[in-house]
């Protein structure tokens, strides 16, 4: 047993590697840069996890999710594995304790947000660290071309420049040809190698399912099957709606979107992770890093908007390799729907203009002012005091974002924020503060170093453990605190931020870019264009399908897709008639009338003997007379 494998045993109890794990091993652990593209369920964990261990240093994981990170860390830690994530959730003095121990030797895993590489502390701490290598997890999203962008990726290639001789393992579930290409260049891959696994998933049969109405389809279905179910739905409204339904017609089902608060969403997810509730309704918030072996049947209510996406999510479903369905729902509307939205993504471009005026009319600011202000933003309030429409007015703010003048952060993070816009001699002069309020005010700034420079992150618990007093009656002090603008306070709750990345400029000084307008359409066209043909395309194996699509051509037809069901239904149809066809004319081959009775009496179901009949009468094979039949004379 080697060193790797011996690894394995040691914390994970696996006797081997499997697929193209100890190849993307071996290649981070000699040096080069690496692209590891596996299938949801494949391992990709293990291929960093093993090698942090083998090698000296600090593995630096980049990965999207808070959620994911703090999770893989509480796993490895009960493996004995030194890891840890750094996170909004934490204080300041917290970070760099983590950060230093990273530096003495004391972190084998740290797991980070891309958006923590931004950070003047991280990269300060970084140029004393010795990092083994740097692992990006989701690498897609550092891909225009990708489903799912994420601007802040985009630092990793600075990051490389404070560590140039360290390499880099990139991994991602789905990625077409031009994104797997597209990687390479935004990671600045120097001796890159790239190992693919088959996307193939020889468990999973992909049906696509045409239905004017899907709640009906959805239950013969789920009738059906009686298993552990994931039920994707795009709108956080229909979540709780369709597990409503479901639970109507006796089912248990529970529901998850991002718009939930932080325990309602981990008491609705470990319901279902621990079989109390048979099926989940969700958006496509839920099922990064849910590791549920026994999901039998995926089905997809709304159809995604990528292949990518539904790829992915249909792969949550039989990852014990027992066999699993990935069913979508397909009905009239949906191909209006699917252009629709694509018409909403991207508004005309004055129309983008207006939403940026506008808002600085909403927070007053004056052209040539506003950058590095962050402000709370009501999308209703806004829409309603300047009539926008909603969906559009939010696709004009993304916009604006990947153009570079806001900061739109649509989704945040709970945890409550504070700033305060005194100077530190002021507020030491003030003289209007309770005991309290002043026990408050130290805890904080002993806790966070940024509080006068810019709005920061606190934890209320901490705070007010520290303080001795209730987490409301933190709130209820902060928010007197706040109303005398002694301190700037934004409450825990799931508000969107409006942060102003440079100035106001007039309106028709807006430049939206094409790389960020015309190419990202086109770009959102295609990956529609190339699902809608999915859902419509019936002759050609569904596995096939989304094989091609990745760049993999399949040997031979799954055998269980609704299009290979289909073409073997036709065939077995026609082996039926076939074989009517030879026991009527053996009947008759003795060239003598046969009463009609002795064809009733053959093996042949009736209607496939009438249709048979007629068939044969119409080409005049057969002969018809007086209740007797013959073979017709040539």
């Amino acid at each position: 047993m080697d060193r790797y494998e011996d690894i394995l045993h040691t914390y994970w109890g696996y006797p081997s590697f499997r697929g193209i794990q100890r190849q993307i091993i071996e290649s981070i652990a000699t040096g080069h840069d690496t692209l590891g593209l596996m299938p949801t369920g494949g391992g990709k964990s293990l291929t960093f996890q093993v090698p942090a261990l083998a090698m000296e240093g600090v593995c630096i994981v980049i990965t999207p999710l808070i959620a994911l990170m703090k999770d893989q860390v509480i796993h490895l830690r009960e493996r004995g594995i030194k890891a840890a994530a750094v996170h909004a959730d934490l204080s300041r003095q917290e970070i760099i304790t983590i950060l230093e121990n990273c530096i003495f030797g004391g972190i084998k895993l740290l797991y980070i947000s891309p958006e923590r590489l931004a950070s003047e502390l991280f990269l300060a701490k970084l140029k004393h660290m010795r990092v083994s290598f740097i692992t990006v997890d989701e690498a897609h999203c550092i891909s225009q071309w990708g489903y799912d962008f994420r601007p802040h990726y985009l630092h990793i290639a600075e990051v490389r420049k404070w560590k140039p001789n360290v390499p880099v393992l990139a991994l991602t579930a789905t990625a077409t040809p031009q994104v797997v290409a597209d990687i390479q260049e935004k990671l600045h891959f120097a001796n890159g190698q790239v190992f693919q696994m088959s996307f193939e998933r020889s468990n999973l049969a992909y049906i696509v399912r045409r239905t004017n109405n899907k709640d009906i389809e959805m239950l013969k279905i789920l009738q059906t099957m009686k298993s552990c179910a994931i039920v994707y739905v795009r709108s956080r409204k229909a979540t709780q709606e369709l597990a409503k339904y479901l639970c109507q017609h006796g089912f248990t089902a529970t529901f998850f979107h991002a718009g939930l608060e932080a325990a309602v969403k981990d008491a609705h997810q470990q319901a279902w992770l621990q079989g109390n509730k048979q099926i989940m309704v969700a958006t496509n918030a839920f099922g990064m890093g849910i590791d549920k072996p026994d999901v039998r049947i995926v089905i997809h209510y709304n159809c995604p908007d990528s292949i990518e996406a539904y790829f992915q999510e249909a792969g949550r479903a039989g990852r014990d390799g027992k066999k699993a369905y990935a069913v979508l729902l397909y009905g009239p509307y949906d191909k209006r729907t699917q252009k629709m939205h694509l018409r909403t993504a991207f508004p005309p471009k004055d129309d983008i203009r207006k939403v940026y005026e506008h808002l600085a009319y909403f927070y007053q600011i004056g052209v040539g002012s506003g950058a590095g202000h962050t402000f709370p933003f009501h999308l209703e309030q806004f829409c309603h005091t300047y009539h926008f429409e909603p969906r559009a007015t939010e696709a004009a703010l993304r916009i604006l974002q990947r153009a570079g003048y806001i900061d739109y952060e649509h989704d945040p993070d709970a945890a409550a924020r504070l700033f305060i816009p005194l100077t530190r001699n002021d507020l030491y002069k003030l003289d209007s503060l309770s005991p309290r309020e002043d026990s408050i005010m130290t805890t904080l700034m002993r806790n966070y170093g940024t509080l006068f420079s810019d709005y920061t992150y606190i934890n209320e618990e901490r705070i007010a453990q520290q303080c001795n007093i209730s987490v409301h009656e933190l709130y209820q002090a902060l928010i007197s605190l706040s109303q005398r603008r002694i301190v700037n306070f934004i409450p825990q709750r799931k508000t969107p931020f409006i942060s102003y990345l440079r100035h106001r400029v007039e309106e028709r000084h807006v430049v939206l870019p094409k790389e960020v307008y015309e190419d990202r359409k086109e770009q959102m066209q295609q990956h529609v264009m190339a699902m809608l043909t999915y859902a419509e395309e019936d002759g050609v194996c569904r596995s096939r399908q989304l094989l091609r699509y990745f760049g993999e051509e399949r040997a031979n037809d799954c055998r269980m897709c609704d299009v290979c069901l289909k073409d073997k239904a036709k065939v077995t149809s026609q082996t039926v008639v076939n074989d009517a066809i030879w026991r009527i004319k053996a009947l008759l081959s003795d060239d003598k009338p046969h009463a009609v009775q002795e064809i009733l009496a053959l093996p042949i179901l009736p209607k496939v003997r009438d249709e048979v009949m007629r068939s044969l009468a119409d080409d005049e094979v057969i002969e018809v007379n007086d209740g007797f039949i013959s073979l017709a004379k040539s």
